[in-house]
């Protein structure tokens, strides 16, 4: 019987913010560092061997790693960084698939002939990352992009883990049901209430019965998994149906001058982002997350698409003024911009009218000086001084 070969390659680097860290600044390179003072953005492993997590307060972080070296997080060396191992996963297979700045799908079926095994492959991957780029990446191959993300993690760090077809099914039932994609906090102590602690004890189940404990959606998607079926292939990722940032606030209050900083900044990085990507859009959408934990959401839709800062940031506006009282109420700690209803800009910029036109050719010749020299390099007067988030790395729109 015909076995599907494991081309499927899922490559993650490890503890990618830490590691570029690590990289530039020798005197960190084995000692525990967290990344961001306020909220840990990353942690190496030897700060992870500590308990210390992403997106853990920067106090507790502190007081599980005393001794760890504390650094500022500088989004433009990851986003080079990034570019540089996507290069390399660009030459070495005919298709990626990116998830995010860091961690690919790579399928290189076909290639044997040419490059080599899955294995070979992988292994001058791994080779070709550190040697150009400098840093550390974990690599797993499989049938499948579920288990090929599995063998990936169980490989960290600094891995290569290869997951053999006719070895597939011994390799993933023995591992924690934590390693199945959906299983969280709250379906997992579900399940440890059950007596259910491994892959292989949810493969013994039935599917009917997961549905009656988990759900419909859930307990399908969990009794596939357990039994390594995933039809996805790699493919190269769709377009954004949206372009939105958002920045958290914290429990102090902020007074209106200095939301509308942070309102800002953020639509200022919103179309900025658009026009990168040659995306114009209809609906504009805020965000809010209140000092007790309840969210909202407040959204407008022009006749036409617009990606100009000014246009986009008047409406942004308009709605933060409309919950003005709610926010007073309730106290402000998030606030997010989206913009959607996204099409191609080229067609609808040669019908703007004249003075639509000029603000256009204003915000690209901005994007034009800070894509040369920084995005510090020209700044509006109002942020100067001000706190308005992180502008984190992405892939390209």
């Amino acid at each position: 019987m015909f076995v599907q070969e494991a081309t499927i390659l899922h490559a993650d680097i490890d503890s990618f913010y830490a590691s570029v860290e690590q990289r530039d600044d020798p005197r960190l390179r084995g000692r525990a560092v967290i990344v961001g003072a306020g909220v840990v953005l990353a942690a190496s492993y030897e700060a992870k061997a500590f308990g210390v997590r992403t997106a853990m307060g920067g106090r507790t972080a502190r007081r599980l790693c005393p001794h760890a070296v504390v650094v500022p997080p500088r989004m433009s060396a990851y986003s080079e960084a990034s570019q540089a191992v996507y290069r390399v996963f660009e030459d070495l297979a005919p298709l990626v698939e990116g998830l995010s700045i860091d961690e690919a799908f790579l399928d290189v079926r076909g290639m044997r002939r040419l490059a080599g095994s899955p294995a070979e492959i992988a292994v001058r991957l791994r080779h070709e990352v550190r040697r150009r780029v400098g840093l550390p990446i974990t690599v797993g191959i499989a049938r499948t992009k579920f288990l090929a993300k599995v063998a990936s993690g169980v490989a960290k760090p600094d891995g290569l883990l290869f997951v053999a077809p006719e070895r597939e099914l011994r390799f993933l039932h023995a591992l924690p049901i934590e390693r199945l994609w959906g299983v969280g906090e709250v379906t997992a102590a579900r399940l440890h209430e059950l007596g259910v602690a491994t892959v292989g004890q949810v493969a013994a189940m039935s599917e009917s019965a997961l549905v009656s404990i988990l759900g419909r959606a859930s307990g399908r998607q969990l009794h596939a998994l357990a039994h390594n079926r995933d039809p996805r292939r790699v493919g190269p990722r769709r377009r954004r149906r949206s372009i939105g940032a958002q920045c958290a606030l914290g429990r102090r209050r902020r007074s209106p001058e200095d939301v509308d900083a942070v309102l800002l900044g953020l639509v200022d990085r919103v179309t900025r982002r658009m026009r990168a990507a040659h995306r114009i859009g209809r609906t504009v959408t805020l965000r809010f997350r209140f000092d007790d934990f309840t969210r909202a959401t407040r959204s407008f839709t022009f006749d036409e698409p617009t990606a100009e800062t000014q246009e986009i940031l008047d409406v942004a506006r308009g709605l933060l003024a409309a919950e003005a009282r709610l926010i007073e109420r309730r106290g402000l700690t998030l606030v997010g911009v989206a913009v959607s209803n996204l099409t191609d800009d080229t067609p609808v910029q040669l019908a703007l009218p004249f003075e639509r036109r000029c603000e256009l050719e204003l915000d690209l010749a901005i994007d034009e000086i800070r894509t040369r020299f920084g995005l510090d390099a020209v700044k509006r007067a109002v942020l100067l001084g001000r706190e308005t988030g992180f502008a984190m790395p992405l892939l390209p729109d």
